[in-house]
């Protein structure tokens, strides 16, 4: 690692103030990517800014909406009665992200701040119709993410909460990497009634919805529905884990799974 300073703020307010007053500030929420990013010296900031005093970023509660504080854990949606009875499936994709170590420091919001192109949580901001609400404004998930990790928060913005559309059902199904478990392909499905939502990670840049898997459940939720969809492949992620073209045909096979999960 480079040398840095390093400050933990008592309040977003602190922390914005902490960021503005530093040559090259970065915050720091459950550090899964950024410390293992500053051990490889990809990044050399002058400050870093711990959010993770802040008090009430990690509340959960459930209303009209599952709203989660964007300092919760991964384990505690895992293991939140609350998240569970509300939208399980949000619960079940929570505790399959990495492995117990990361379950137990990575954060929400760190992680769709982060939009990395096989993270799990940004599939469920788009099929469950997610607003992520900034120390700003806020953010409607279909305007949220816009390519390798990139998203719409300007500079020094902070994510406070994501607040969770809830559905009559849904389902999430992904194929992980066997080391990492990062999604080489993930698929959540949401089902509102007068909407199903498709949201997809690890395929592409970054998260982006179906088309093609929503037209093809827009008559109902049935996996069979999804038998004869072809999924586009051109732009896809292609590295040594998967080509674009074996995405493509991830995607499907993910979505049928999540279609069943859901019903099932």
């Amino acid at each position: 690692m480079y040398r840095f300073k390093y400050q933990k703020a008592a309040s977003v307010a602190e922390a914005a103030s902490l960021l503005d007053g530093a040559e090259d500030g970065v915050y720091l929420a459950g550090g899964m990517t950024l410390i293992p990013t500053l051990k490889a010296r990809l990044a050399s900031p002058t400050d870093v800014i711990d959010l993770g005093a802040i008090d009430g970023m990690a509340d959960i509660s459930v209303g009209d909406t599952v709203r989660i504080g964007a300092l919760a854990r991964h384990a505690e949606v895992a293991a939140s009665a609350a998240v569970r009875g509300a939208i399980p499936a949000l619960a079940d994709l929570a505790g399959l992200i990495g492995d117990a170590h990361v379950r137990n420091r990575g954060t929400l919001g760190g992680s769709v701040a982060n939009s990395d192109p096989a993270a799990d949580y940004p599939a469920a901001v788009l099929a469950l119709n997610a607003v992520v609400h900034t120390d700003r404004r806020t953010i409607a998930a279909d305007d949220f993410f816009k390519g390798l990790f990139e998203t719409a928060l300007e500079p020094g913005e902070i994510v406070k909460s994501l607040a969770f559309q809830i559905p009559r059902r849904a389902g999430y199904a992904k194929f992980p990497n066997p080391a990492s478990r990062y999604a080489i392909v993930g698929v959540m499905v949401a089902d509102f009634g007068a909407e199903v939502r498709v949201g997809v990670t690890g395929a592409g840049a970054c998260a982006f919805r179906s088309a093609e898997l929503e037209r093809a459940l827009a008559g109902g939720l049935a996996a069979e529905a999804l038998a004869d969809v072809t999924i586009p492949y051109d732009g896809f992620n292609s590295d040594i884990h998967a080509s674009a073209e074996y995405r493509g045909h991830l995607v499907a096979v993910m979505a049928q799974r999540a279609v069943a999960a859901a019903i099932g």
